[in-house]
């Protein structure tokens, strides 16, 4: 049976995949964040109680002055009682736009024209235009500073941002990651821990692509069942709907399984869910993939696979080399 690979999505294009190369991380690490709505500070509060192994302070910077006010206090009161006792928490402190970069990890978390409760369809997209300029503003910031640490794009829709950015940064392929994969995974393990036929997904199934319609759940790699996977899919795309259709935003779980822990994961160097650059430069997308931060560079999971699960991942990636 012929197989094929993550590694021969850029050929669809007539491109060549490059290597991922970046100097790595010397941890701990400084972290600053932009932003701090409802997602920023969910994975704020993740970051400071199980980052200290990794991260050494974090930043924090919002146009809300008192927001800012309000979680430098609040967060570095969440502490373990004892001083001494257990291992300390990152310390938060407020920083200004022009001190951004002066860090080795920079967390997007901006966006404009979050959609309200009510909104119905992928509300991701609708988000792009808007937040195109606004990554346009702070990837120039990074240009100027020649910021050489790794940026992680949060904000939606990640993966056109994470090339958004690259295009205006000056930065490397290998400096930007998007973060929006994680809670795909997550979602995905939630639906088929509820449905018998699905469960083998938690020790067999991957996720593929964007995070929002072109998303591709496998709910097993060796024996890949298309109808399965089509269905575990759906109901993971719509799971936000779903979430949004109780009345509420969907956000503790993005800010949490996408953000927190992965960005966690890629400071350790451990398998993680998140979107790298595959393609030449100036021709290519970011594609979310199970991967990791290697001593030279970041590292994808490439197993083989068969025709019918590589067909979702080359329409999921040729619809994200459109929007560049």
């Amino acid at each position: 049976m012929e197989t094929y690979y993550v590694s021969n999505l850029p050929g669809e294009i007539g491109a060549t995949a490059m290597a991922l190369k970046h100097h790595g991380l010397s941890c701990p690490v400084r972290v600053h964040i932009l932003a701090l709505g409802d997602v920023g500070m969910t994975m704020l509060i993740g970051l400071r109680l199980l980052g200290g192994d990794v991260i050494r302070s974090i930043g924090i910077c919002d146009i809300n002055e008192k927001n800012v006010q309000r979680l430098e206090m609040e967060i570095n009161q969440i502490r373990y009682p004892f001083a001494g006792v257990y291992a300390p928490l990152p310390p938060v402190e407020s920083i200004g736009e022009e001190q951004l970069f002066d860090c080795d990890v920079f967390i997007f978390c901006a966006s404009k024209g979050v959609p309200p409760v009510g909104v119905v369809g992928d509300v991701r997209m609708a988000q792009l235009e808007a937040n195109r300029g606004l990554i346009g503003h702070f990837a120039g910031l990074a240009r100027k500073a020649a910021y050489s640490g790794l940026v992680c794009i949060v904000s939606d829709p990640v993966d056109p941002l994470c090339a958004a950015f690259l295009d205006a940064s000056g930065c490397s392929p290998a400096q930007i990651q998007g973060y929006g994969l994680g809670v795909m995974n997550a979602r995905a393990c939630y639906y088929a821990e509820r449905h018998e036929n699905m469960r083998h997904y938690l020790t067999e199934g991957r996720a593929f692509g964007p995070h929002g319609q072109d998303l591709v759940i496998a709910d097993s790699v060796t024996k890949y069942d298309d109808s399965i996977s089509r269905l575990l899919t759906e109901y993971v795309v719509q799971a936000n709907v779903a979430i949004r259709n109780t009345g509420y935003k969907p956000y503790i779980a993005p800010a949490l399984s996408s953000a927190a822990l992965s960005i966690l994961l890629t400071l350790r160097g451990q398998w993680h869910y998140g979107s790298v650059y595959l393609g030449a430069p100036g021709c290519g997308a970011y594609f979310g993939v199970k991967n990791h931060m290697g001593p030279d560079g970041i590292i994808y999971e490439d197993i083989p696979m068969c025709r019918s699960l590589y067909s979702r991942l080359v329409t999921a990636y040729t619809n994200l080399c459109s929007l560049r």
